[in-house]
């Protein structure tokens, strides 16, 4: 009889290991901003460190860096005002 007790425990707890195992490597849905605030808290030395070798190594990554940025901000091509301040308004 004990030998069933054994044998069932060890079961459930193959069972619950497999059920739980792919519960947790199910991805977390994440919004753009989450995984933007995710990566840029988690940015670690190695990480900081590729990106500076790619800027360093790609003379077209830090326009297009800044080119993001502005499109974010939503001033990219819009031409800049010069002269006095304030002039036009």
């Amino acid at each position: 009889m004990s030998d069933w007790i054994g044998l069932a425990f060890l079961l459930a707890l193959i069972v619950g290991a497999f059920f739980g195992l792919r519960a947790l490597a199910k991805p977390r849905p994440r919004t753009a901003e989450e995984f933007e605030r995710g990566a840029a808290e988690n940015s670690s030395f190695t990480g900081a460190l590729l990106n500076a070798l790619h800027e360093v190594t790609d003379p077209g990554a830090k326009r297009a860096k800044v080119v993001r940025q502005e499109m974010k901000e939503g001033r990219y091509q819009k031409k800049k005002r010069e002269g006095k301040a304030n002039a036009d308004e």
